[in-house]
């Protein structure tokens, strides 16, 4: 007998427990040889290995059945366990855009001309680089790649880097020890990883170095296998560095690099060496550049306005 303990991902815990918990009898009742305690999005599964993982196969079945038809009754839960593979063939017909099912059941898709193509060169390349302006969802959709890629076991891990770039405060003055002050700085690589996974079973894989958020520094001597590696804000990277990165590809690795060439927090700008980079590299075959634009704005519709306005700004001085 062994414990384990089931997270819900991907739904609200009363869409799956139904009004005074009626569904979570009926499933209950699917499983009379496991002991089942539901508590907010956790469910603790007491029982044999075998029964264990029947549960979980048909709880994403039902989880699945929700996100893409957006109910699930008590009709749906006996048509899944009397015909599980029927129900998996209907779950894996085409669902446009989505990339992955954050927390409640939210649907995060490919909203965008170039967030689209983004996931379709992912699936073509090994090596992405996502370039353009802040607030087109270069980050967030790379992120949900990697969240999905790993809730499919086509990879073991994730790690997120950030160059340790300070724009405009000193780290030395900010208290705390190193990861207290690092941490406000990698805060939007947090903030996309909370929107997708259930923040307890975030934090057991950040304890368990399943994910991980350091610093680009921290990546100098590693090898990264069967990982999905993103480096974020690359322009605030050096050629030098940049090269360290991207030398770190291990065997079943996916790398995506996201920049903003008009942010650079570098001391002099020449420093940057995401063009550079870019143009080195891009003639080899398993490398792609995504370039995103004003089209791919996803925030405040005044953001696009306020960019223009820089832009203009700059090209005058």
């Amino acid at each position: 007998m062994i414990e384990k303990t089931v997270y819900l991902e991907g739904i609200d815990p009363l869409d799956l427990y139904g009004v005074n918990n009626s569904m979570y009898e009926k499933i209950k009742s699917f499983f009379p040889k496991l002991r089942l305690v539901a508590r907010g999005d956790e469910i603790k599964v007491l029982g044999e290995l075998s029964e264990i993982e029947r549960f979980e196969s048909a709880l994403n079945l039902m989880i699945g059945y929700h996100q893409k038809y957006g109910r699930l009754t008590e009709a749906n839960l006996v048509n899944i366990m009397d015909d599980t593979a029927t129900a998996q063939l209907a779950l894996n017909e085409n669902d446009d855009d989505v990339i992955a099912y954050g927390n409640n059941g939210r649907s995060i898709r490919a909203r965008t001309v170039n967030q689209r193509r983004m996931t379709d060169e992912f699936k073509a390349n090994d090596l992405l680089f996502a370039v353009g302006p802040a607030g087109t969802g270069k980050t967030y959709t790379a992120i949900a790649l990697a969240v999905a890629a790993f809730k499919t076991k086509a990879v073991k891990k994730i790690i997120l880097t950030r160059p340790a770039v300070e724009a405009g405060e000193k780290l030395g003055f900010l208290p705390g020890d190193l990861k207290e002050k690092l941490d406000p700085y990698l805060q939007p690589l947090y903030d996309a990883l909370h929107d997708m996974i259930p923040p307890k079973k975030l934090a057991d894989l950040m304890d368990a170095g399943t994910i991980q958020i350091a610093p680009l520094a921290y990546m100098r001597g590693r090898t990264l296998d069967n990982a999905f590696v993103i480096l974020d804000e690359a322009q605030n990277a050096t050629v030098s560095q940049l090269k360290m990165f991207l030398t770190r590809m291990g065997r079943s690795a996916k790398f995506i690099v996201t920049g903003d060439l008009t942010q650079i927090d570098l001391p002099q700008k020449s420093q940057s060496g995401l063009s550079a980079t870019i143009q080195i590299l891009k003639d080899i075959e398993g490398i792609s550049v995504i370039r995103f634009d004003q089209r791919d704005f996803i925030r405040h519709p005044l953001v696009k306005d306020i960019v223009d306005a820089f832009e203009k700004q700059e090209k005058t001085e």
